[in-house]
């Protein structure tokens, strides 16, 4: 690999793990758990809704709301705009959940969010392709990106394993008996800073190994197209281009890594590696 390559894929894990929370942020407390992390200038909007910042600067919500009442209230008064889809929150990606919360407020006050992406592969005589989703036009978040053929976030209730198969079914119409066949690979984490909010984000790699008769087939319009690449073709893309939604190319990285287009044992590939674990916490 060469230098110029390296830092190429060191840069899109810059740009993945760019939030400095001891310097722009305080914790956010809730039920007695630090649960997130909100920048000063949301301190006040939070203090509408009983939140205290204490002399240890740490922010306290009222504990007369639970989490999903407090979520409600920021989207009924448009702080945020509202996802109806209810997200488990968790002090740390190990706890059990202390509460749930609407999507949407998990970058607004800095909380864990948790994803699945599948990396969907086909060995042919000529090599290693990929199935590549292309986001739809009418996404909320990052549209007309290039995506993987199943990629979503977890919902309340379920694990990395039940999400994927429900996001497998709802994006690409693949069958539950083939995406049992998945294998859990990885686990990629950062904090960033988007234009929702701050995402702490821990997201769960999967690879899967299709049949070459295999068609994933866009189900719920939130991919437009899914597109079969040489797995060559997509490490340029990751290499030279934005194409890919932000945190794909950590995902590709690391599949990249794992199937040798980047020496895993090199000191490069060491660091890449080490860069997919990027700080949840100061």
């Amino acid at each position: 690999m060469q230098h110029s390559e390296y830092k190429a894929f060191l840069d899109h894990i810059y740009f993945c793990n760019d939030a400095f929370l001891n310097q722009h942020y305080l914790p956010l407390r809730a039920f007695n758990a630090l649960i997130g992390w909100v920048s000063i200038e949301k301190i006040n909007i939070l203090q509408r809704y009983g939140a205290k910042l204490n002399t240890d600067s740490i922010v306290s919500l009222s504990q007369h709301l639970s989490l999903e009442d407090f979520g409600n209230r920021l989207i009924q008064d448009r702080y945020v705009s509202g996802m109806n889809e209810a997200f488990d929150v968790y002090p740390t990606p190990y706890d059990k959940p202390i509460g749930i919360i609407d999507r949407s407020i998990l970058p607004f006050l800095g909380l864990i969010g948790s994803g699945v992406h599948l990396n969907g592969l086909v060995k042919k005589p000529s090599g290693i392709f990929l199935w590549v989703g292309k986001r739809s036009a009418s996404k909320r978040l990052d549209p007309n990106k290039l995506d993987h053929m199943v990629a979503g976030g977890i919902p309340a209730g379920h694990d990395h394993k039940s999400a994927l198969l429900k996001e497998a079914s709802e994006e690409a119409n693949i069958p539950n008996e083939l995406v049992n066949e998945a294998h859990f690979q990885t686990i990629i984490s950062y904090s960033t800073n988007r234009p929702e909010g701050l995402r702490r984000d821990v997201i769960y790699c999967y690879d899967l190994w299709l049949p070459d008769h295999f068609r994933p087939v866009p189900n719920d319009g939130e991919v437009s197209e899914f597109i079969l690449l040489p797995i060559e073709e997509v490490y340029q893309q990751v290499l030279t281009t934005r194409n890919f939604k932000f945190n794909v190319n950590l995902v590709l990285i690391d599949l990249f890594l794992r199937i040798g287009l980047i020496p895993s044992r090199s000191e490069e590939g060491q660091n890449l590696k080490h860069g997919m674990c990027g700080k949840l916490f100061p």
